[in-house]
């Protein structure tokens, strides 16, 4: 017993460092560059927030949105070039290889939410948060409904 609570301490401590690499921050601190893409990409848009995130030594800004009813996130580099974009689409609107292919990568799973995922221009992949038995969990295809060699 007194391993397994350690093995939860542990857990949630890792995890909470790893979410350490990305905070909130306000506009103002935006660098200029990234605050020119910021303004292009956010037109129309209703802003929920920006982040820092800082993966693999490089800093990233992230811009969180709601466009048209559906959540849009755009990753920016310091040099503000969009490096990716993760937008919410409906199931319905899914070329139909790609909505079979996240029906049967969820099985027996509800898809709750779907985005589409590009990055440096191309899309990527589809991402879906599918919930089975209570527990959320995402599942990815590529643009074609195939299931991908690796996670993008």
């Amino acid at each position: 017993m007194h391993i397994s609570n350690f093995a939860v301490v542990a857990t949630l401590f890792l995890t909470t460092v790893a979410l350490a690499q990305e905070k909130k921050i306000p506009r103002a601190d935006l660098p200029p560059a990234v605050e020119k893409t910021v303004a292009a990409q956010t037109q129309g848009a209703t802003i929920k927030g920006f982040s820092q995130e800082k993966e693999k030594g490089q800093t990233y800004y992230e811009a969180e949105m709601t466009v048209s009813g559906h959540s849009k996130d755009v990753l920016i580099d310091v040099n503000g070039a969009v490096v990716e974009i993760e937008e919410q689409v409906s199931l319905d609107s899914l070329p139909p290889a790609v909505k079979a292919g996240l029906q049967v990568k969820a099985g027996t799973g509800k898809i709750l939410k779907v985005e589409s995922l590009t990055k440096h221009d191309k899309l990527v992949a589809y991402e879906a948060v599918v919930q089975t038995e209570g527990k959320k969990k995402e599942i990815q295809v590529g643009p074609d409904g195939k299931p991908l060699a690796h996670e993008e």
